[in-house]
């Protein structure tokens, strides 16, 4: 099997594509749900702009206003041929893409009228892609190292400056694509020698971009990287740039928008954030209830050892920047476990599994388990196992879940696992590197609980302290990570981009909380974000999320006895709050009953807004000792 990433390689294959886009046809509309299915098959360009025709007559999912999207494309080459790739990319991750392309190289002045189609569209995503040409012209081979740079740092300038108006513009995501190497070398392999050079010069220019990026917190769709594995001819053909100017071939659209959605997707917090592991023949070679410890494959002195271990080095490496373990094994579990504890080449060890599940049970309902005890959704999920049968099985009945199509050889595994792209992140935070001893914790957590006669006493035994202060410029990318990805304890759901929060920020008279939970297991990072926004002397309440994991200990409490406190002192007399429902959020529908609101109005759709007198508030009594931090 083709391991490019421009093949789509980790997904299924379907045998019956065709058949299935005419039964669907056939559907007015065709079924939201199931073309999401078909879109997760590996498809070719021509399966998916078939696919995208259909889509375009289905309704959206009829609970999620959140996953509407629109994207803009502002390019200096063809890129309609692109569009139904994105589409159907973000159809994938169960996202409707609108879409829009500027007329062909009109980019600067659709960014600069306010009249234009651009600003109508009034997008929440703007991907630049520009090619070598456009932005380096013909350079002159002979250039001084000097003059290149100076060529090179012109161009980065003008980019950050596109980048600044949009921004001035739009309050969404901004994409710059790194530059493709469309210029032939001139000298070969030692091409760094000669500073003028078109390839060098690309070399140099998105090495430059990466950096402004970060400075700008701009997000790189980063295809130089990819071609580096894949190779330009498979997604730049020489003759189509020609003839139609399509800097991507059609080809490698599928490919490149799933990249573009993987970014747009990481944003909204929808990159998994577990990945759960078979054991015999994923993590090592050989069944170990029959063969023993001794008798498994793994680590030094064997080609397919070796790769086993290669494949758990990647595992706990995703581990360490914040991916959840958890293990799902048919299996006796004290037998599963043996290798974990006992065998000296094992990489991964107990400590490092969130949740580990080893039964005979079946592995759906296992999965389902795991997320349960995680607490997060399972569509959160990656699962990773060698056996045909058994991921088929799990993507029938858990069709939510990620199931990669690993390949034979386990020495392909890890890069079946990178190039599927399921844990994609723009920004990694120090709440990130910790989140795997936390979940523990949390399981230790869990069992103190299930050994307390009552849930009084669990409480009290916890020792819990709720550390709370305005938001600031430190924990910012943690702020904004939370505010985009929490989906269940989420009242509103609502959005933000870093400027829109430092705009809050510095607006006189906005509450601005962040909120950290600390207990005898540890910390448990910043777990609960509330923006309040000024009216007169109404405090409205724009944002309250908390992560799920903190649930059950008294602490939404805990966090409205703060809230009323800082609405207090800032001169505010009632607050208001509202719930606005999507699909994952029907959890705190009653949040706002239950700490004493009271209901103004209630719509057909499940939305509500709920007032508060803070004449008429007396804090909850709780377990959990409040602590201002920043004082």
């Amino acid at each position: 099997m083709s391991m490019r990433l421009a093949d789509l390689h980790w997904l299924p294959a379907t045998a019956h594509f065709a058949d299935e886009l005419r039964r669907l046809a056939a559907q007015k509309p065709p079924p939201w749900s199931d073309l999401v299915r078909l879109a997760t098959a590996r498809i070719d360009f021509v399966q998916t702009n078939r696919l995208d025709k259909l889509l375009q007559q289905a309704a959206p999912a009829a609970d999620d206003t959140a996953g509407s999207v629109r994207v803009a494309v502002l390019s200096s080459s063809t890129a309609e041929q692109l569009l139904p790739a994105l589409r159907v990319a973000a159809l994938r991750r169960g996202l409707r893409l609108q879409t829009f392309v500027g007329d062909y190289g009109m980019y600067r002045q659709e960014l600069q009228d306010p009249h234009s189609g651009l600003h109508r569209f009034e997008p929440d995503v703007l991907l630049f892609a520009f090619h070598a040409q456009h932005l380096l012209g013909n350079p002159e081979p002979a250039m001084s190292h000097d003059a290149a740079q100076a060529l090179v740092d012109a161009v980065g300038e003008q980019l950050r400056a596109l980048w600044r108006l949009a921004r001035g513009s739009f309050k969404g995501q901004i994409i710059q694509q790194t530059v493709l190497p469309q210029y032939p070398a001139l000298m070969g392999l030692n091409e760094h020698r000669l500073p003028g050079s078109g390839a060098q010069l690309v070399e140099r220019l998105n090495a430059l971009l990466r950096e402004l990026a970060d400075q700008e917190r701009v997000d790189m769709l980063a295809l130089d990287r990819v071609l580096s594995r894949d190779g330009l001819d498979v997604w730049h053909d020489p003759v189509l740039w020609h003839r139609a100017k399509q800097q991507i071939s059609p080809v490698a659209a599928p490919a490149y928008g799933e990249l573009v959605v993987r970014l747009i997707a990481a944003q909204r917090g929808r990159s998994a954030k577990c990945l759960v592991l078979d054991l015999d023949n994923t993590l090592w070679g050989g069944v170990i209830g029959d063969e023993g410890l001794e008798g498994i494959r793994l680590g030094q002195g064997s080609a397919l050892g070796e790769a086993f271990l290669d494949f758990q080095t990647y595992a706990h490496r995703l581990a360490r920047r914040g991916i959840l373990l958890a293990v799902c094994s048919k299996n006796d579990l004290q037998t599963a476990r043996a290798p974990f504890e006992r065998h000296p080449e094992m990489v991964l060890k107990s400590e490092d599994i969130a949740c580990f599940v080893a039964n005979w049970s079946d592995k759906a309902a296992n999965i389902r388990a795991i997320a349960e005890q995680l607490n997060i959704g399972l569509d959160s999920l990656v699962f990773a196992d060698d056996n045909p049968f058994e991921r088929n099985i799990v993507r029938r009945e858990l069709p939510m879940v990620s199931v990669p199509e690993l390949p034979e050889d386990p020495a392909m595994y890890a890069r079946c696992l990178e190039d599927a792209g399921y844990f994609e992140a723009l920004r990694i935070t120090a709440d990130d590197f910790e989140r795997s001893g936390q979940y523990r914790a949390n399981v230790a957590r869990e069992n103190l609980r299930a050994s307390q006669t009552d849930l009084q006493g669990y409480l009290a035994t916890l020792g819990m302290e709720l550390r709370w202060q305005p938001f600031d410029r430190v924990n910012l990318p943690r702020i904004v990570q939370l505010i985009n990805k929490t989906n269940q304890f989420n009242l509103t759901t609502r959005r933000y981009t870093e400027d829109e929060v430092l705009a809050v920020m510095a607006t006189p008279g906005a509450l601005t909380l962040q909120l950290r939970l600390l207990d005898r297991f540890g910390d448990n990072g910043i777990i609960g974000i509330v923006i309040g926004k000024p009216e007169g002397d109404l405090l409205r309440l724009d944002t309250w999320l908390m992560s799920c994991r903190v649930l059950g200990r008294q602490v939404e409490q805990a966090t409205m006895n703060v809230v009323a406190l800082e609405a207090r002192r800032l001169g505010a007399r009632s607050l208001r709050g509202e719930f606005l429902p999507t699909r994952k959020n029907g959890m705190v529908r009653e949040h706002y009953r239950q700490l004493g609101f009271r209901c103004l109005a209630s719509s057909d759709g499940g939305a509500s807004s709920w007032e508060l007198l803070l004449s008429d508030y007396e804090p909850f009594p709780t377990f959990i000792k409040l602590v201002r931090s920043d004082s």
